[in-house]
């Protein structure tokens, strides 16, 4: 069975203001410890999951794709991020097509980028942001928009036939000529991925807070409102397709056979492993999630023990809300009819971009929708389009005995692959609640 690997870095040079992610300022002192203890993790993967009740078949796990991310990963040494990637095919066998390094502008050098091939690394995810310095300072970043056009120009020169930018729409100062500006310089570069974020405001970042409390801080009382955002994001759809970038993810866009097959991985529910302070692990029927402070880590990991900090065993409902909310196709792995499938793929996927496009407040509602439609799934598996209508509307279904389509007999043959080689110790109950993927680069 392939899997993904993913490797959390959590070290950063400083914290952006919009960022919500378990990563920050550490000592350098901690990186050492910090790659030795996620290099451990690997190599005993196997017996450190057995140990919580995880049980692993390491046999039939192959690593295709490697993702490095944070963080700032670009700022451990070469020598340090090429003992991690060499450890991956060590621990699992076979070799990744795909091994993906995370990097800000400012930290790539000609000799890190050689370095960085040398090792394997044959994918780069730039973190752009913006092309403008107003809005890069707004948000706390370090580079400036020259040094975008620096590591391009280094990480080329280096061999790298496969860079991602992001682009984060929503930044304090951003307006409609700042933001067609950033497009214009991406595309005049024409990466080979594109990644564009919607900004979130939450509790999590200190522009989120200041925003909900209506500070001005961080240049919260510059951040644009949520129907500009939407037209950011509509107009980057526009751009990017006339370019000839293939729209494969909510935020995703890629040249043709340049998709990030790491990501997929997420957006698929295939099963991947993550390493490393707050790294999250999926295996089609559970979740779990690695402490997220670096120091409580590598101190567990020393002692022989996986520190996990989160873990979730998914009801069936949950799983498929989380294939609803992603945008797989349910005629793939569900016996559902086919008019059902195709009628609520089309439904789904409205939903969701209208999701994605819009506020935090629609998001919820529009997951509320979700939720009800795999209540009603799961309970009749046919659907007609008034009752997929009804159940949108959220009106309830009258009680009805359960109908199929006679492909009952076809459920054992098409469950998740991921469970045919992962397999997890059955715990006292399932947890409640769902953690549904966001669509950003996990982690």
């Amino acid at each position: 069975m392939k899997l993904g690997i993913y490797i959390q870095v959590p070290f950063c040079q400083t914290k952006c203001t919009y960022c919500n992610f378990h990563t920050g300022v550490f000592s350098r002192a901690l990186y050492d410890p910090y790659v030795n203890a996620v290099c451990r993790e690997l190599s005993e993967h196997a017996a450190l999951c057995r140990a919580v009740g995880i049980e692993l078949h390491a046999d039939s796990l192959e690593a295709d794709t490697v993702y490095i991310g944070g963080g700032t990963p670009s700022l451990l040494e070469p020598a340090a991020l090429a003992r991690i990637v060499e450890e991956v095919p060590s621990a699992f066998g076979g070799a990744a097509h795909e091994i993906t390094l995370e990097a800000d502008p400012e930290t790539v050098t000609p000799e890190k980028a050689a370095a960085w091939r040398a090792a394997g690394i044959n994918r780069i995810s730039l973190g752009v942001q913006s092309f403008h310095d107003a809005e890069l300072k707004a948000a706390g970043r370090m580079h400036r928009r020259a040094d975008v056009f620096s590591a391009e120009r280094t990480l080329r020169d280096a061999g790298f036939a496969n860079l991602s930018f992001d682009l984060i729409a929503g930044l304090p100062h951003q307006n409609s000529e700042s933001w067609s500006g950033s497009l214009t310089e991406l595309l005049a570069l024409r990466p080979e991925h594109v990644s564009v974020y919607m900004l979130e405001i939450d509790e999590g970042s200190r522009l989120g807070r200041e925003v909900l409390l209506g500070g001005a801080r961080y240049g919260a009382a510059a951040v644009p409102g949520d129907d500009d955002i939407a037209s950011f994001y509509e107009l980057a759809c526009e751009r990017l397709a006339a370019a000839g970038y293939e729209h494969y993810e909510i935020s995703n866009w890629a040249l043709p056979g340049f998709r990030s097959q790491h990501n997929l991985k997420y957006w698929r529910r295939e099963p991947y492993l993550g390493f490393g302070a707050g790294a999250h692990s999926f295996n089609g029927r559970e979740r779990w999630a690695n402490a997220h402070d670096p120091a409580a880590y590598v101190a567990a990991i020393e002692t022989g023990r996986l520190p996990i900090e989160q873990r979730e065993r998914l009801s069936p409902q949950q799983a498929l809300e989380e294939e609803l909310f992603l945008g797989r196709e349910i005629t793939r792995t569900r016996n559902f009819s086919e008019q059902t499938a195709i009628a609520i793929d089309a439904e789904v996927k409205k939903i969701v971009t209208t999701a994605m496009k819009r506020s935090e407040k629609i998001l919820k509602q529009n997951m509320a929708k979700l939720h009800g439609l795999a209540n009603a799934l799961l309970e009749r598996e046919i659907l007609d389009s008034d009752e997929i209508d009804k159940v949108l509307r959220g009106e309830e279904l009258p009680p009805a005995e359960r109908r199929t389509n006679g492909q009952d007999e076809q459920n054992e043959a098409r469950k998740n692959p991921s469970e045919q080689a992962v397999k997890v110790k059955p715990e006292p109950a399932a947890a409640a609640g769902s953690s549904i993927p966001k669509p950003k680069k996990i982690q």
